[in-house]
């Protein structure tokens, strides 16, 4: 039996009717894929809140710490620099406080 060709009219239309009628599947699947999505971003966003809050901290610590090492910094410059007498009185004064702190301390 010999195929029969089709006008192009014809089957334009047969391809735009099969187009149309999945258009109606399509669609409210589409909307039902979009509340996963939106859950999707909602953990991502929140990912990143709590990134940023942990880089927040972190970034203060090390603020922090640099203080710390500035001024035990500054103080060892200023053993270098300055005199041996005075830097071994300051020494000595620094040492006293926690001679008395240790013989406080001693039961008697």
């Amino acid at each position: 039996m010999p195929r029969r060709l089709l006008p192009v009219r014809l089957l334009g239309k047969q391809v735009m009717d099969n187009v149309a009628s999945w258009i109606w599947v399509l669609i409210p699947l589409a909307a039902i894929g979009i509340a996963p999505f939106k859950m999707w971003i909602r953990v991502k966003e929140r990912q990143i809140e709590a990134q940023t809050s942990l880089a927040a901290e972190k970034s203060a610590q090390y603020a922090s710490h640099v203080e710390r090492l500035e001024a035990r910094v500054r103080v060892l410059e200023q053993i270098a620099t300055d005199g041996g007498i005075q830097t071994a009185a300051q020494i000595e004064a620094l040492r006293a406080p926690q001679l008395t702190e240790s013989r406080n301390n001693e039961p008697v």
